[in-house]
């Protein structure tokens, strides 16, 4: 039987999504996907694995990433999605559980996925919420970044927002869309693409900053993408502000309203 997961974590202290150790799923190595196998692998008192919508990194937090995994153990969905929380760090929690057909591929089935990023734009540090927040002291011109950003609409090649450690085997990406927008002190990025390049979204928000701050007029981003030089692009933005909030699959999949996008249906 096939089943998908939708999971929730807070990602400080994880060393990213991917699993690390080399002996196994049931050897504690501080990833996500190894927590998680090891919670599902008690509740079926057998060892699962795990395949995921979207790998994120160290300090990235989730809020419904989609795995799934094959078992022969029979449990009914609601004993996966509490067993399975009740075995997982307290930064961890599962939110849902169906039986999908054999052929489902969290990753491969996965038509979009989504991120946002959140910035708080005052002069102080945060204090309350500092793991989930990016912090610019300068004032930022939240309209001004949104106009820059949609020259990163479309299938593009994003090598300007790629980092050196990316193993993608190409650079093209279709960026479905993005917005910036603010609200109080705090500016948000919001985007959605097929799929994203490793520190995609950090680096382009990184280079939204420049801009922002008035540093960079707004074309400035779409020259980034056309020169396709990591090197003279805005840094990387830090890992607390993301947020994954999902993958997108096509109905057909019979996923949860949250995993699901009106404009995904074949």
């Amino acid at each position: 039987m096939r089943l998908a997961l939708g999971v929730e974590y807070d990602g400080s202290g994880f060393s990213g999504w991917q699993r690390l150790s080399t002996a196994g799923s049931q050897v504690p190595d501080g990833s996500l996907q190894t927590a998680l196998e090891i919670a599902l692998s008690k509740v079926a008192d057998a060892r699962i694995d795990t395949i995921c919508a979207g790998r994120t990194d160290a300090g990235v937090h989730g809020q419904c990433q989609v795995v799934h995994f094959d078992t022969e153990a029979v449990r009914d969905t609601r004993g996966w999605v509490l067993g399975t929380t009740a075995n997982l760090p307290s930064t961890m929690a599962a939110r849902w559980c169906v039986p999908v057909a054999d052929d489902f591929s969290a990753r491969f089935s996965a038509r979009a996925r989504r991120y946002l990023y959140r910035i708080l734009n005052r002069g102080t540090r945060p204090g309350l919420g500092r793991q989930y927040l990016g912090w610019e002291r300068l004032p930022l011109d939240a309209e001004a970044m949104h106009e820059a950003a949609q020259a990163l609409v479309g299938e593009q090649d994003f090598s300007a927002f790629r980092s050196v450690q990316c193993q993608a085997a190409h650079a093209r990406r279709n960026l479905h869309e993005i917005a910036v927008s603010r609200s109080g002190e705090e500016v948000v990025v919001e985007v959605q693409a097929n799929a994203f390049l490793h520190h995609m979204v950090r680096n382009i928000v990184g280079s939204l900053l420049v801009v922002g701050r008035g540093e960079r007029t707004p074309t400035w981003i779409g020259e980034l993408l056309e020169q396709r030089d990591r090197t003279i692009a805005g840094p990387t933005a830090p890992a607390a502000g993301l947020l994954f909030i999902g993958p997108r699959y096509p109905r057909q999949w019979g996923l949860p309203q949250e995993a699901c996008g009106d404009d995904l249906s074949p």
